[in-house]
């Protein structure tokens, strides 16, 4: 699967051996090679969505799609796939952190964020907290010079410091539930423990069993 880099950075890779696996599912489902966004919504039973929760899911779709030609190839998908399987929270933060910065410049605001809460809660129903709630919460507790913006570094160290945002941030777009979808009926050596906290097991555990 070329060099094993992913949209978030260095991670543990798919095993070897499974790689066939995926990329042989991967071909059979998308016989071209590419996954449109209408497809990765099908795929996913996201179709129909308002637009605040289709916003959602085509930001998901944007941070997956790399080289930003409007498709996902099979390197994006697995590297899409690794960003689940590996367990380190600061990589999942970091995928988080380029969700939330829509305009790319580096930084999430308060409109950012609370457009795309706004976003996930049309997409995922009644949440405990309001969008405007959770975001005067996250830069209450995290934007630490107050400027009204969240750096990476504020973003990640703040998250990962509270164990409730962090918990609120994983279910905005549960990635466990993306896995599980993708290989239902086609990886059934796949086991997802959905069990562990978030910082013990990200998204759930992910076990790949050798092929």
């Amino acid at each position: 699967m070329g060099n094993g880099k992913s949209i978030a950075g260095d991670q543990r890779a798919v095993p070897t051996q499974g790689t066939h696996v995926w990329y042989r599912t991967f071909m059979t489902e998308y016989p071209s090679g590419l996954q449109t966004l209408h497809e990765f919504k099908t795929l996913l039973g996201l179709q129909g969505l308002n637009q605040k929760a289709n916003k959602h899911v085509d930001q998901v779709y944007n941070t997956f799609d790399t080289n930003k030609d409007g498709f996902i190839d099979f390197l994006e998908f697995i590297a899409a796939v690794n960003l689940i399987v590996q367990e380190k929270m600061e990589q999942k933060l970091k995928w988080y952190f380029k969700l939330y910065d829509v305009d790319g410049n580096g930084s999430i605001d308060k409109n950012e964020l609370l457009d795309m809460f706004v976003a996930v809660q049309a997409l995922n129903g009644q949440q405990t907290l309001s969008p405007e709630e959770f975001t005067n919460l996250v830069f209450r507790k995290i934007d630490i010079n107050n400027d009204g913006e969240l750096t990476l570094e504020e973003f990640i160290n703040g998250i990962a410091k509270d164990q409730d945002l962090l918990e609120i941030v994983y279910k905005s777009f549960d990635l466990s539930n993306v896995l599980r979808v993708i290989c239902n009926g086609k990886q059934p050596d796949m086991e997802i423990d959905s069990s562990k906290s978030p910082d013990k097991a990200g998204l759930g555990k992910v076990k790949m069993k050798s092929l």
